[in-house]
């Protein structure tokens, strides 16, 4: 029995019933009945339009229903209902999105790209079962969009969220409600569920990314002739999908006209709060898909093969691959799954994914152009990226004329020239990647790559670390730089200036008045406040906040010139071996390889910094502005937590993160950064993720809370 049988035998004459009432005066006594009876049919055909693709009403007989319905609903506001089709589309702007835990984790799936690797797979699978009893396979398309989990509770939508990282997503429900391809009462209770939560992907049909981008040049053209900015054509159905899932306004994410095809149901419980276990009630993952489709939602039930083969199943796969551009919503794979859920159980699962499924990954598609041109960029961090620009080339949809070449080997290995004809592909039909090159159609005129040797922005000397691949620019004063390296100096993690966030950094850069990390201790404050904004409180705040960053101590600083490899645990570390910072400039590769946890990259990286004139010339000049180089003598409180490793995770409410690591260190222990077999305590805090998941799996690690950390320091 699904939400609509006690409508379906009778659909036409009900309809037609309601539509003769339309402008009728309905008695006060029959307009309760007369609303369920819209609200029934408009969910009807909703399901038979966004999920059958089927119209057996005239779009003229809907809007008129419609509009009945919600006349009456604003006549008798206690009449609407959570499940009323009106309230699909909420008021007002979402502002914000909550974070919420999943019911269950949202896990990954395992990619296998040949029969090798799904026999493989079926190998494991068999293992694991350790019965001879034949197992039998459901193989659906993959479908390339934005995961999302919906919980039902009582019949009702009551949430829905973005897988996140798979412990805790955004929660979306008012934009998911908007999408009406999505049932907002589902009649789950008929089988003794009463919350459930399912997963699925929010896609859009190829057609719709079509008619949007044709609409969108069409207001364009109105745009260019008032002088206005012109609208973005959206890219590609995927990224069009998961951004539409953030936006504020749930009125515009209903104008995307999205759809969701749900394929898992991952927890369920009783009215008691008992969790049921769905092998006792539906028998298989096609059992599931049925359940699902009759109870209104799209799901890939119809677009299943179910099969004892593997080679049948990898002939399916290769099927679909083929056929993939006919299919009307993107879909970048298969996913093979044990059909009989019972064996689910048995098979098992990883912290990771589950092992009785995998995701068969397509072939990424091609297309071939020429080489024209190599732009060599400096990133934020310094690494020179060469850039093709290939003659545009259309592929899945997306025009593509920029793609990175990576780095120099990737040039050499892959015997790239320019005026080359490369294959291009999108790796996991997202990234634009250059496969290789076609030497049989040189015609003579190509020419070898040439990678630069000083920095297009500054001119000066790239350096090249033995153990990377990347080129880098390690002037602190690099125009391309700058920008990047002023925000990270000035930020909490690093000098922590109050009153000095990126917006500032971006306007005094505009203004010229700074033009590197010196000049920030030479701001002339006059012309600030010529600025818009800047009151006399605001450039004392400010002046303070400048002074107050020369006392800092001198791991800091390390910290905000952003040496490559150089975090806040090292750069404390680095502070406590030399009486003054500039005594590193004497040092080696093999010094700086003796400190604690220094490998060689970061070694390399120390080196180069060190040993460049111009980084010394500018730690010279930071001193004389009246900034600490000088090593300051830690005073322990006590000795309590020597020898102890520490992590915090999640919401702290007795003190801050930075606060809580300067305990740990004037107490005699170590912060680290990362759960790992070399962490004794994980302190989690409210609302802990992944980081506390991971934890738990590590026997050696303690977890405890703020308090039992508080009682270890007294």
């Amino acid at each position: 029995m699904d939400l609509f049988s006690h409508i379906q035998p009778d659909i036409s004459t009900i309809t037609q019933t309601a539509l003769q009432k339309i402008g009728q005066f309905i008695p006060e006594n029959e307009v309760e009945h007369y609303c369920n009876d819209l609200k029934s049919i408009i969910n009807y055909y909703d399901k038979k339009y966004y999920v059958d693709a089927d119209s057996p009403i005239s779009d003229y007989d809907y809007d008129i229903l419609f509009k009945q319905l919600k006349e009456l609903e604003e006549a008798y506001p206690n009449l609407i209902t959570a499940d009323s089709p009106t309230q699909r589309v909420a008021k007002g702007l979402n502002e914000t999105f909550q974070t919420v835990q999943h019911l269950v984790p949202m896990m990954s799936l395992e990619n296998s790209y040949n029969i090798q690797d799904l026999r493989e797979f079926e190998r494991k699978v068999k293992e694991s079962v350790a019965t001879n009893e034949k197992i039998e396979y459901i193989c659906e398309p993959k479908f390339d969009g934005s995961s999302i989990a919906l919980v039902y509770e009582n019949n009702q939508l009551v949430r829905a969220a973005t897988r996140g990282n798979g412990i805790e997503g955004d929660d979306i429900t008012p934009n998911a409600k908007a999408i009406k391809s999505i049932p907002l009462k589902a009649n789950f209770s008929q089988f003794g569920i009463h919350k459930i939560e399912i997963r699925g992907e929010v896609v859009m049909q190829l057609a719709v990314l079509e008619q949007l981008n044709k609409e969108r040049l069409e207001q364009n053209i109105i745009l260019k002739n008032e002088n206005k900015k012109e609208l973005e054509l959206f890219k590609n159905a995927r990224n069009t999908a998961a951004g539409s899932l953030r936006l504020k306004d749930s009125a515009e994410v209903a104008a995307r006209k999205l759809d969701a095809i749900l394929y898992q149901i991952g927890y369920a419980e009783d009215k008691n709060g008992n969790n049921i276990t769905f092998s006792e009630i539906f028998k298989s993952h096609d059992d599931n898909l049925k359940l699902l489709s009759d109870l209104g939602f799209k799901t890939p039930f119809l677009d299943k093969t179910l099969s004892e083969d593997i080679d049948q199943i990898m002939a399916t796969c290769l099927d679909w691959q083929d056929k993939r551009d006919n299919y009307p919503i993107d879909i970048d794979g298969m996913v093979i799954k044990v059909n009989n859920t019972k064996l689910q159980q048995i098979i098992g699962k990883t912290s990771h994914h589950p092992k009785w499924a995998t995701a068969f990954k397509f072939k990424p598609k091609q297309g071939f152009s020429t080489l024209e041109n190599v732009e060599f960029q400096v990133g934020r961090t310094g690494q020179i990226t060469p850039v093709a620009k290939i003659t545009p080339v259309q592929l899945m949809g997306v025009e593509i004329s920029s793609i990175s070449l990576h780095n120099e080997d990737f040039i050499i290995d892959k015997d790239i020239r320019l005026y080359d004809t490369v294959i291009v592909e999108r790796a996991g039909d997202v990234i634009p990647y250059i496969v290789g090159s076609l030497p049989e159609k040189r015609n003579g005129k190509e020419t070898k790559i040439e990678f630069p040797k000083n920095c297009p922005s500054c001119a000066h000397l790239l350096y090249k670390n033995l153990e990377e691949s990347a080129w880098r620019c390690i002037n602190t004063n690099c125009p391309a730089q700058l920008e990047e390296h002023l925000i990270h100096f000035v930020s909490k993690e690093a000098m922590n200036i109050f009153g000095f966030g990126e917006e500032n950094v971006r306007t005094f850069l505009k203004e010229n008045l700074i033009s590197n990390i010196a000049s920030i201790y030479k701001i002339d404050y006059e012309k600030v406040a010529q600025l818009e904004g800047w009151k006399v409180k605001s450039i004392q705040n400010l002046k303070e906040g400048i002074e107050q960053s020369k006392q800092n101590e001198n791991w800091r600083l390390l910290v905000g010139l952003g040496i490559r490899h150089i975090g806040t645990t090292t750069a404390k570390m680095l502070a406590k071996q030399v009486a003054h910072l500039l005594d590193y400039a004497n040092w080696n590769t093999e010094q700086f390889m003796q400190l604690e946890d220094v490998g060689p990259k970061v070694a390399l990286s120390l080196q180069a910094f060190f040993s460049d004139e111009s980084n010394i010339e500018l730690l010279k000049e930071l001193e004389v502005l009246g900034l600490n180089l000088k090593r300051t003598e830690q005073v322990l409180h006590s000795e309590k937590l020597a020898g102890k490793t520490f992590l915090f995770t999640g919401t702290l409410t007795q003190f801050s993160r930075d606060e809580a690591k300067i305990l740990v260190e004037n107490n005699g222990g170590k912060n680290l950064s990362a759960v790992s077999a070399n962490l004794n305590y994980l302190v989690a805090g409210e609302k802990a993720g992944s980081k506390l998941t991971k934890a738990q799996k590590i026997e050696s690690i303690q977890i405890i809370d703020e308090f039992e950390f508080l009682k270890m320091i007294e």
